[in-house]
């Protein structure tokens, strides 16, 4: 048997699409799964995969993407990343795991790419999903799916509105577990009666008030997930019982003495840094390296600026302003503002501007007073994001322009001599940028 024929028999017994290549990214085996999954035909030892997958004659470095296969031949070791394909169901999010296989004598013969896609996130509006496709959301999908294929217990760290329940769900919905249930746990303001009696449960007659019995959140969760959100605020006194718990899945309800256990998955999330806490002696450090497995670091929406207007989109599309849309101005002023409060804000103040535009447009007048130029300079915008990443000359340029679209009441031609440039160059600029003088 040659060794064309072995590979091609190991890519049909993978469940999942996979392919066989070479150096130059040529495609020598593939698996039906492979065949279903890309609308473009696989001719085997012509195409190449980033034609099937990308729809492109350039490899995916090419347009910003890590490629796998670069990295397995430099570091001769499995490599994987996350990428946009064009699939039958369109543009999908999928999860690449590059193997290089060997022979006998240890000769690379090629590269084992095997795809698993990601359900839970769209690069486009779609319920249910996050949304997004920037370089660090990318990473953030590389993380919640490689914490998917265990047990191990996940810690969500990132700032408060960042969508740290909506990860929490996408890491159950990609585990084994995801036809049980998610439980949420709030952490903040649980007094340790009331912590005790909602995730342990109650008998009948434990206290004044317990006219039956009741279910513990933890009881409920059995064989899903239990996120406890914001795991930093549980107070000391009661971590000791929640380390317990933690180590043994075993637990009693309030008033009870029959042991029970409960299997979960556990998947925590706090905007502190549990690790400052933990050396100001205000969390355990016990429970800090049960709960912290795999951490996963959820980017700031300042880290992710090229997803605002996607995420614009996706907002303005499951609201009650679905026939609204945003001007260019206004998404430009969105990407300039610093958002504390982060998607939630983001959220917030969609919301709010679409309450208050009189048409269907949505104008940079209608936005917030913290987002306009007056509220925080240009200078102070452009300093945040430099904080995250470097910016180009045209991103300053069209950040410039933008403000004085919306603060200047001239005309273009006197515009035009203010900026010592003509008026045929002012309106191929803002032509460029997508920008209009008010």
């Amino acid at each position: 048997m040659n060794n064309t024929t072995v590979v091609q028999s190991m890519i049909n017994a993978i469940d999942k699409p996979a392919i066989f290549i070479t150096p130059d990214y040529v495609i020598h085996a593939v698996n039906q799964a492979y065949r279903e999954t890309y609308d473009a035909d696989v001719i085997l030892g012509q195409s190449k995969c980033h034609q099937i997958s990308h729809h492109s004659d350039q490899p995916c470095d090419k347009h910003g993407e890590e490629c796998p296969l670069l990295q397995c031949q430099s570091t001769n070791r499995a490599a994987s990343a996350v990428h946009i394909h064009s699939t039958v169901q369109g543009k999908s999010y999928c999860d690449i795991l590059m193997k290089p296989i060997k022979d006998n004598s240890g000769m690379v013969l090629g590269f084992l790419e095997i795809l698993d896609a990601i359900d839970y996130a769209s690069t486009e509006s779609k319920k249910g999903t996050m949304v997004g496709q920037s370089a660090p959301f990318k990473q953030m999908l590389n993380r919640i799916n490689r914490a998917s294929q265990s047990n191990i217990a996940v810690l969500l760290q990132g700032e408060t509105g960042s969508g740290k329940e909506l990860v929490a769900k996408a890491v159950h919905q990609a585990s084994n577990r995801n036809d049980k249930p998610f439980v949420v746990i709030e952490c903040t303001g649980l007094s340790e009666n009331l912590f005790e009696s909602e995730l342990f449960g109650y008998e009948k007659g434990a206290f004044t008030g317990a006219t039956s019995s009741k279910k513990g959140l933890i009881e409920i969760a059995h064989g899903g997930t239990v996120f406890f959100d914001e795991i930093g605020d549980v107070p000391m006194n009661m971590q000791v019982k929640l380390l317990r718990l933690l180590e043994t899945q075993c637990y009693r309800a309030v008033g009870g003495l029959k042991q029970k256990r409960s299997d979960f998955r556990l998947v925590s999330a706090s905007h502190k840094n549990l690790l400052d806490l933990v050396e100001k002696g205000e969390f355990r450090r016990d429970l800090y390296y049960r709960i912290a497995g795999f951490p996963i670091y959820l980017p700031s929406l300042r880290e992710r600026y090229d997803d605002i207007p996607t995420l614009v989109n996706h907002f303005i599309k499951y609201s009650d302003y679905k026939h609204k849309k945003f001007s260019s101005n206004a998404l430009t002023l969105l990407g300039r503002y610093a958002f504390p409060g982060n998607i939630r804000e983001l959220k917030n103040i969609i919301e709010q501007s679409a309450l208050i535009a009189n048409e269907d447009v949505i104008r940079s007048s209608d936005l917030p007073e913290s987002v306009q130029p007056s509220h925080t300079s240009m200078d102070e915008k452009i300093a945040v994001k430099l904080k995250t990443e470097l910016m180009t000359l045209d991103d300053m340029e069209c950040a410039y322009l933008s403000q004085i679209c919306e603060q200047y009441a001239g005309s273009p031609v006197e515009l035009a001599i203010t900026l010592n440039i003509s008026v045929r160059t002012l309106y191929r600029k803002l032509q460029r940028y997508g920008l209009k003088l008010n």
